[in-house]
This record gives C-alpha cells, structure tokens and sequence, in this order.
C-alpha cells in the first residue's frame, strides 16, 4: 500500500484554501490546515471531508514563519506538496499606499511563500518528490500588473518570479507551478464574484496531483497555461 501523501495548505481555515484543503482530503491526502488561529480552524475539522489536521502558522513574520516550520517539521518530517494560498489584498491606490500596507503585502503574498518554499523544497529533493503550488493572480502577470491594486500587483508579481526561480532550480524533482483562480467569492474577492471557492480551488488541486511527466515553471487559469 503508497504511503499516504502530506499535504501543507497556507491559508486554508477558509475560502480558496479551505477548498483546497477539502479537495485535497477527498483525494486521500494528510492536509495540514495552516492557520493563524488553531482553535478556530478546529473547528472546521469536523465538517470537512477526510484527514485534515489544523497546525499554527503564522505568516506575519520571519521568525514567527522559522518557529512555525520547525514545529510543522518536527510532527510531520515529510512534506509532499506545498499549496502556498494565504494572501492579503490592500486596495489603496499609489498616493495613499503606506509603507506599512506595503510590506504587510509582500510579507504574506510573497515573502512568506518563499520563506515556505526554501524550507520543503529541499527536503522534497532529497525525497524526489515534491509539488509546490502558489497562488497567484493575473494582476500578477505582466499583462495585468497594472491593473490591479499597487501592493497586490506588486507582490504577486513578486510570487510569480519566485515560482519561476524555484522551478528552475528543482527541475529534476519538483513541479512549482503558479495559478490564478479567477474572481471568487471570498471575504477578498466579495459575494459578487463570479465563482465558487470550489472552482477556484480545482486548479491548485490539479497542479498538486501532477504526475512526474507534467509541467514546472509554468502559470496556469482553469488547468490551462496562461503568459506570466
């Protein structure tokens, strides 16, 4: 019998996240709900379905990423896939953007998924398997940046690079990919959005599947590639 695969869901107490997490537990994977607040994401468990288990992370700092990880480290000592979702949305536009807003974006849109993909992606190499899934936006791609709020635009593009670096260096072993799940109805995205969190999910569920013959490096909307 395959081992069961692990799991690490950013993110995912809620939203696109919580539809990963749901989707990923139907497919017989380990998830690990990370979160901020354990007690409350606790009590989503039981209206899941299958194995998820809430563990602390908090994105909000450096070292309370580093004392997070090793805590995740220590309980589950191999990870198999990386779905980096937790994101925050300052709308401000570029004359009212505070230096603040600005670094709480790139702290949790991109720096904080790279902190993630420097810890596991090497353990995933050393275990020749690895999926890595960040989720993007198209306000992150060349095309859209200027569309979209300063501060998201710019930390998504952040992101966007990062997955493309990444990739490139765990070629062998890894798939990193990036995708954009569309507009979704989320405490971000408002109830006038026009797609579930479910569907927004599907392609980050894709991407962490992927066989060893599927892509890397690549940007994805509705499991097809899309320009960075």
């Amino acid at each position: 019998m395959s081992q069961t695969k692990v799991a690490l869901v950013t993110g995912a107490n809620r939203g696109i996240g919580l539809a990963i997490a749901k989707g990923l537990a139907k497919q017989n994977y380990h998830v690990l709900m990370g979160c901020r607040d354990i007690n409350a994401a606790e009590k989503l468990v039981d209206k899941t379905d299958g194995k998820i288990t809430p563990v602390t992370l908090d994105l909000s700092d450096a070292d309370a990423i580093a004392t997070c990880l090793n805590d995740i480290d220590q309980q589950y000592p191999k990870i198999d896939v990386l779905v980096n979702n937790a994101g925050v949305l300052e709308r401000e536009e570029l004359d009212q953007l505070s230096p603040e807003q600005l670094q709480q974006s790139m702290q949790v849109n991109a720096l904080a998924p790279f902190a993630l993909m420097q810890f596991f992606a090497p353990k995933m190499a050393k275990n020749r398997f690895g999926r890595i899934v960040n989720v993007s936006s198209g306000w992150g791609a060349t095309s859209g940046m200027l569309e979209g709020p300063v501060a998201y635009a710019i930390s998504k593009s952040s992101l966007n690079v990062m997955t493309q670096i990444i990739a490139k260096q765990y070629r062998k072993y890894l798939k990193v990919n990036a995708m954009c799940p569309g507009w979704v109805r989320t405490r971000m995205g408002g109830m006038a959005a026009t797609r579930s969190p479910e569907k927004g999910a599907e392609t980050a569920i894709w991407l962490a599947g992927l066989s060893n013959d599927g892509p890397t490096g690549e940007f994805f909307r509705d499991k097809k590639q899309i320009a960075w």
